[in-house]
């Protein structure tokens, strides 16, 4: 369906910003109407059937620790959960690492695990407490640096680092050398230590649609690229729409090139391979973390964590690498992190996301400005955090900034 000739409001981009932001002008009384390229709502959050398997767009999961994700119906999400920790492999034993105030039975593991001494561990628990329960205003207050240089100079060691830290993160942030900013690395284990993380039941991409169901199906309008802006006016193949108001919120690339003068890129890449085995090896909903030297970062049983991605009660395996890897070379990697033999393994498909997200080195922008100037505005992840806090957060800055600029703010 296209664009009418004339909108109040127009959104380009139906991801977690731009929906965000849709969500909240509409319920503002807003003439508001998204154009998104996609035949979905939801962005860069994209879940399609494999073989009646749930597969996302890379192994992603949603953190309830994010202060917009109170914004969800997270009932109606209906979520599967993961444990607060990981499995650390050395030399073959896997040692569970799991947050001992909210699984008290996984403690004794916890503090055998071999993350290096007594204090070392204890340097551990006292940054994520610190870092969970600091006000977030003196954490950024902090002199900036590094995630690794964070780190070491929380005292967690070499060994913990190299086993825990760094794999765990790789995962999360795309990227494995720890450069990215010592401020977002505290929020970011802030969201980890206050909140649970899992999948929705029809996966991934029901985040965005919930959202979109918000906007109303009649406001939505899929698979209609839009080729330029303005502050008055969008144009699309087919169209050109009148606004009082625009809104850029597509992925970075896209709104470098639609607004001359923005600076947005997603430099960080992922490679997911789904594999499924005939039942799961331990059935406990545990990150399983890559080795150093290894190709993998992590490996997952998603089907421990939320049984309705499989069809048939077989068990999903995600693996994911920074690098475009080919499963072929990672399967015998695959099956040693969950103690299975490559043999048993079923490839499912394989997942590379060239532009994953936005990087967060220092000196982390916080809050950028969402306004631009003349009735054009934009969001996005770059515009704050790299993850769906900041998508979702820049989307409610530049909502308020509209409502501000159309004289309707609440």
């Amino acid at each position: 369906m296209p664009l009418p000739a004339r909108a109040q409001v127009v959104v380009v981009g139906a991801g977690l910003a731009g929906l965000s932001a849709a969500v909240r002008l509409h319920a503002a009384g807003v003439d508001v109407h998204v154009a998104e390229a996609a035949a979905h709502a939801g962005g860069r959050l994209s879940t399609e059937r494999v073989d009646g398997f749930v597969v996302d767009r890379g192994f992603q999961v949603l953190n309830t620790g994010y202060p917009r994700a109170a914004d969800l119906d997270l009932a109606a999400l209906d979520l599967g959960w993961f444990w607060p920790g990981a499995v650390v492999r050395v030399d073959g034993r896997r040692s569970r690492v799991v947050d001992p105030r909210r699984r008290p039975t996984a403690a004794l593991d916890t503090l055998r695990a071999p993350l290096g001494s007594p204090l070392r561990r204890a340097a551990i628990a006292a940054y994520s407490a610190r870092a969970g329960y600091t006000p977030v205003e003196r954490l950024l207050r902090e002199r900036e640096t590094s995630a690794e240089d964070r780190l070491r100079r929380a005292g967690v060691g070499d060994t913990a680092l190299e086993r825990l830290f760094r794999p765990f993160l790789a995962g999360v942030l795309l990227e494995d050398r720890l450069e990215t900013s010592s401020h977002y690395l505290d929020l970011l284990w802030r969201s980890f230590a206050r909140g649970a993380i899992g999948p929705p039941a029809r996966g991934m991409q029901s985040i965005g649609e919930q959202l979109a169901d918000r906007v109303g199906p009649d406001r939505l309008h899929l698979g209609v690229p839009v080729t330029a802006v303005r502050g008055d006016a969008v144009t699309t193949d087919d169209r050109h729409t009148r606004a009082d108001a625009v809104v850029v919120a597509t992925d970075p690339g896209t709104a470098a090139a639609l607004v001359p003068g923005l600076t947005a890129s997603a430099p960080r890449q992922v490679t997911t391979h789904f594999h499924v085995l005939p039942a799961s090896p331990t059935g406990e909903p545990l990150l399983v973390l890559g080795t150093p030297g290894g190709r993998l970062v992590n490996g997952v049983v998603l089907t421990d964590a939320q049984p309705a991605y499989s069809p048939d009660g077989r068990a999903l395996v995600a693996s994911s690498s920074l690098a475009a890897t080919r499963e072929v070379d990672v399967r015998a990697e695959v099956a040693a992190l969950h103690g299975v033999g490559p043999g048993d393994l079923e490839h499912l498909t394989s997942v590379t996301v060239p532009r994953a997200q936005p990087a967060a080195v220092p000196p982390l922008c916080l809050r950028q400005p969402v306004e631009l100037g003349d009735g054009l505005f934009v969001a996005g992840d770059h515009r704050d955090t790299p993850s769906i806090q900041g998508a979702m957060a820049s989307g409610a800055r530049a909502a308020r900034a509209v409502l501000r600029a159309l004289g309707a703010d609440q």
